[in-house]
């Protein structure tokens, strides 16, 4: 028969194991913890809306709007809207600390500066569709992708890609209220 003094020495591991593991699952923010305030962090997003024009025998891509942010180390954004090949918009503006360090802690410590650099093609049945870029400087290291939207794509697209796309369209939106 077993004493319950070893089911106790037993459980003390369990014990502490399950402290230790709630708050990590419970947590909802990105964990800041390993940003350093010397990092250097430069991102350049670029959103295409894209369709596609026939010319009978060929196909050509066209842009209906081009978005391109520029988030600079410091916070500040600048913001470029080209619609049918004409600049309609340039916006400077900056983002907060806690957005800045967001967006840091999702590209430093989710391993996006090591995302394979894959070809997502277009489906041959697919008119419209959304194509983006990212261009990432971080501490002199340098990464740069390129995706569409899932549902223009028989590849599957990393959820951390799309977690910073919906970060950064998110600024935007914010930008063009």
């Amino acid at each position: 028969m077993v004493k319950p003094v070893m089911i106790g020495v037993a459980a003390i591991p369990v014990i502490l194991a399950v402290l230790v593991v709630i708050p990590m699952l419970t947590m909802e923010e990105i964990p800041t913890s390993a940003i350093n305030p010397n990092d250097n962090l430069y991102i350049e997003f670029t959103k295409h809306d894209l369709r596609v024009v026939s010319f009978g025998v060929t196909e050509k891509s066209v842009a209906d709007i081009t978005q391109v942010l520029i988030i600079e180390n410091d916070g500040d954004i600048q913001y470029t809207e080209v619609k049918d090949g004409v600049n309609q918009a340039l916006v400077k503006s900056s983002i907060s600390e806690a957005q800045m360090q967001k967006l840091a802690a999702m590209i430093k410590e989710t391993g996006f500066m090591s995302i394979p650099k894959e070809s997502f093609p277009i489906k041959d049945d697919v008119e419209k569709y959304t194509k983006f870029a990212i261009k990432i400087t971080l501490n002199d290291a340098k990464t740069q992708l390129f995706w569409s939207d899932q549902d223009a794509t028989e590849k599957f697209i990393p959820p951390i890609v799309t977690a910073v796309e919906e970060e950064l369209v998110g600024i935007i939106d914010e930008i063009r209220k």
